[in-house]
Formats: C-alpha cells, sequence, structure tokens
C-alpha cells in the first residue's frame, strides 16, 4: 500500500468514526418520518374538543389550551383565559383529556394531533397553542412524531412547561412504588422526556414563548422549561425577567398570572415570540390577569374541583380521581423509535 493511499485510509476512518456519531446511533424515529395512524377512535377526539368563536372570519390569531397534570381543562381554564379569549371575541379550543391529563401522553398526543389538524382545518390562519405544565409541553410530542402539524402551527406558549422533566418526584420508584402513566412520564431521566427531546426541541417556522417562574416548586429546577435547540425562534422569560418582584409559583403562573398573560399576548400579538422590551413594567402591579374574576364563584368551585388530582400527582400510590396506577414508566410506542 502506498503512503498516499494509507494516508487515505486513515483520514476516511477517522472521518467515518467522527460523522455525527449521535446521529447515527440515536434510538429515535428520524425528524422527517410521517406519524402512524391515530389509534384512539375519532368519535372519541371529536368528542374532547369543545371550541369557541368564529374561525372563519376572525382575524385574530386562534389558539388550542392544553391541560395542565391532574387537572381536566376546564378546571384549568374555563375562569381564566377561557373568558379572556371570549372577551377578545379570538377563537379557541380546549382538549378535555383522558382520566384528569394523568394517563399515558404519548395517548394525549394524539388527542393534540387531532386538534391541531381540526383546528387549522376550520381556521384561516396557523394556529397557536397554550399550556401550562405538562400542557406546556406535550404539543411538542405531537410535533416532534407528527411532522404534519409542524405546518399548521404558528406559535407555542408554555407557562411553566416540563419540557426537560423534573427532578421533583422521588417518590416513584419501578417495582417498589406505583404512579400515575404521566408521573412517570415528566421524570428528568424518563424515556419519554428523552424521546420528546430527541433530534430537535423546536422546529422551523414555529415561535416558541416558554414561560416560566424561578419559585416554581413542582418543575424543578425551573430552567428545566426553557428551550434550546432546533430552527424554531425561542423567547425563555422567567415572570422574574420582567417583574423582579413576581412571587406567584407553578399553579399560579398557569392560571391567573398578569405577567405570564402579557407575555402570552405579546407572541399572539406579533410575529414571533414574546419579546421582553414591549413589556410594560405597569403590568406587575397586577394581582391577577383580564380574564379572571375574583367575584366569580364559578372560579372558586373549578379551583375545589381540581383539588383531587392535583393532590394525586406528588404522592405515589395516592389517587383521588380513579387515574390508573402503573409500577413503572408506560414503554414507548413503536412510532418513535429508529
Amino acid at each position: 500500500m502506498t503512503r498516499m493511499r494509507s494516508v487515505a485510509v486513515v483520514v476516511g476512518l477517522v472521518m467515518a468514526m467522527s460523522a455525527s456519531p449521535a446521529t447515527a446511533a440515536s434510538p429515535y424515529a428520524p425528524v422527517d418520518r410521517p406519524g402512524p395512524k391515530l389509534t384512539v377512535p375519532t368519535a372519541t377526539l371529536k368528542a374532547a374538543l369543545q371550541c369557541s368563536g368564529d374561525f372563519k372570519h376572525s382575524k385574530l390569531q386562534p389558539i388550542l389550551l392544553n391541560p395542565a397534570t391532574g387537572v381536566t381543562v376546564d378546571e384549568n381554564y374555563s375562569w381564566n383565559y377561557e373568558p379572556a379569549f371570549t372577551a377578545q371575541k379570538r377563537p379557541w379550543c380546549a382538549i378535555h383529556m383522558p382520566s384528569h391529563t394523568l394517563g399515558d401522553i404519548q395517548v394525549s398526543g394524539e388527542y393534540l394531533v387531532y386538534a391541531i389538524r381540526t383546528m387549522r382545518a376550520k381556521s384561516t390562519r396557523d394556529i397557536a397553542i397554550m399550556g401550562h405544565s405538562q400542557g406546556g409541553m406535550s404539543m411538542r410530542w405531537a410535533l416532534r412524531f407528527w411532522p404534519d402539524t409542524r405546518a399548521m402551527v404558528d406559535d407555542v406558549i408554555g407557562m411553566a412547561g416540563s419540557n426537560h422533566g423534573t427532578t421533583g418526584i422521588p417518590g416513584c420508584i419501578a417495582g417498589v412504588t406505583t404512579c400515575m402513566p404521566a408521573v412517570w412520564q415528566q421524570g428528568a431521566n424518563a424515556q419519554f422526556i428523552n424521546a420528546l427531546n430527541s433530534g430537535a426541541e423546536t422546529w422551523k417556522g414555529i415561535s416558541y414563548t416558554e414561560i416560566y417562574t424561578k419559585t416554581d416548586e413542582v418543575v424543578t429546577p425551573a430552567v428545566s422549561a426553557t428551550l434550546h435547540t432546533g430552527q424554531g425562534r425561542i423567547t425563555n422569560v422567567a415572570t422574574q425577567d420582567v417583574c423582579p418582584q413576581a412571587f406567584y409559583e407553578h399553579l399560579t403562573v398557569g392560571t391567573i398570572d398578569n405577567a405570564a398573560y402579557v407575555l402570552a399576548m405579546d407572541a399572539l400579538n406579533h410575529d414571533g415570540p414574546a419579546k421582553l422590551s414591549r413589556f410594560d413594567k405597569a403590568e406587575c402591579g397586577k394581582l391577577y390577569h383580564p380574564g379572571v374574576n375574583p367575584a366569580n364563584v364559578a372560579m372558586y368551585l373549578s379551583i375545589l374541583s381540581a383539588a383531587p388530582g392535583l393532590a394525586s400527582v406528588p404522592l405515589p400510590s395516592f389517587n383521588l380521581v380513579g387515574a390508573p396506577q402503573v409500577p413503572q414508566e408506560p414503554a414507548l410506542r413503536s412510532y418513535t423509535k429508529r
């Protein structure tokens, strides 16, 4: 073998060994592979989607509301964001997830795929998706594994989203305790979280506004809500970045916090994600956003109704809402794999 040929062979071997090893070894599905057929019956998916407003004529961006772990979508949004959007005459839809949003998030992902496709078909423009806690993360499952949905979404707005899981559920120990599927899946080291963030966290053409609070006691560390990779336009913002004295924590940042509301509205009403330079500091003095009415008895009834589901989330083997209990994280579906 000549010296020139020997050098070429060595260079070739080095290049082969160093060329995108993470991509070559990735166990997850390619990011452009078409998503699988939905397994949840269409009638069930249709019944779970509640919509309001004039989708064909409104000039405002339609928005899909995605609930948090342990609550129904009514408990999460009927007393805050739904009235706010209705007052704006903004078209909106809300998804009623099974099992108080405590079931397998892979199943919830199918509800989101159906909702995205349905809303885009009835609208004159791409939609936005906004969610709280699990709801601030799970829409990304649909976007990751059903690539056709990416062209239908203009904005993703997460409030305390569990985008990288949480270290705050140490009581779930495989083979020792039982927890609900969605609780297992939101652990910081969950297979679900690894699959969700495989390939890229964001997608070209979509703007991401990730709002979190530094006082979050559920999604920990709080910065795990932030996004960084991919081609989407991203704003990661703690409420304390715009209102230094902000004190609202995990539950309230996604329900009554006016700073979070103003940031979300900024993203909805402008091209791209929320921009901190447009935030009016006068908004920091308001205790709640325009959709919240402290005189509304229904608000307190919704909060009381949510209590059993929320109480069931942090405690292993403790279940007040009849959601399934499993001894370990649900296995990843075949469509997530290469």
